[in-house]
């Protein structure tokens, strides 16, 4: 499998991000929705498949469904999509490196949101709600107990969690970078998510399928949800933005950027 080093990676990202916030608005948009439906995809496989497993399983549960969430992800990057959490890694990585204005990074980040927000939604009320996959029995149950656990958070609580879920799924973003080959994307992007999952931490874009899921079925109000989504959107911001983006740029272009200037001045000194 061809691998690039961290410093390429850096490179790759920062190329992505510039060309991820110059997209037509119609393209990010149709990428945004497709985006937010497949991570709202892989979350209800994650529910069919454990929902149903007997409670003596503990903690294995919890596996079994991380092992099957990153297929949401796999799609975004292989297939293709427009990931919030991913774009504020990428895009960051653009701006520090001065290829974006921050105010193209403003504009990308809420219409992603938007689009992936649509997306998500569309998965919880046609397919959990309406074709009923996540609305009786096991399933129903599972799915509110798993939105309580998330609007059980106080406001701290949602944004540390957020921040260690985006340290983990930009930093999966950046693994698929990487690799050359599907299988070592598939790869690069299973362990990251699937710790992420395991864990239990929050995912803005994840939660715009559970929690609305909960809503459709009486269980949870917008309001809910919207005091959950600040606190974990800045937490996910942070995540990405800061201990990778940020992080990264300081230790694989700043401090290149500055050695390749000193050497091409100690060059015109001679």
């Amino acid at each position: 499998m061809a691998y690039h080093t961290p410093k390429r990676v850096a490179e790759l990202s920062i190329e992505a991000g510039a060309r991820k916030a110059t997209l037509p608005l119609l393209t990010m948009l149709i990428l945004g929705f497709l985006a937010g439906a497949f991570i709202a995809l892989g979350f209800l496989l994650d529910i069919r498949v454990v929902a149903d497993v007997p409670h003596e399983w503990g903690s294995f549960i919890n596996l079994l469904g991380a092992a099957v969430f990153p297929v949401g992800l796999m799609l975004v990057i292989i297939a293709g999509g427009e990931l919030l959490t991913g774009n504020m890694m990428s895009v960051t990585l653009a701006v520090l490196a001065g290829k974006l204005s921050v105010g193209r990074l403003l504009s990308n980040w809420f219409w992603i949101t938007v689009s992936n927000f649509v997306g998500a939604v569309f998965v919880a009320y046609f397919f959990g709600h309406v074709v009923g996959l996540v609305a009786e029995g096991p399933y129903l149950a599972k799915t509110l107990a798993i939105a309580d656990g998330k609007l059980h958070d106080n406001f701290l609580q949602a944004f540390l969690s957020g921040i260690g879920c985006n340290w983990l799924v930009t930093l999966a973003v950046w693994l698929s970078y990487a690799a050359d080959d599907i299988a070592g994307k598939i790869l690069a992007i299973w362990f990251p998510i699937m710790a992420f999952v395991a864990i239990g931490f929050q995912h803005v874009v994840a939660n715009m399928f559970v929690i609305p899921a909960a809503i459709f079925a009486g269980h949870a109000s917008w309001a809910d949800w919207f005091a959950n989504f600040v606190p974990v959107f800045l937490g996910n911001a942070a995540g990405g933005a800061v201990f990778v983006a940020l992080l990264y740029w300081m230790a694989y272009i700043r401090g290149t950027n500055q050695k390749a200037s000193l050497v091409s001045l100690r060059k015109g000194v001679k």
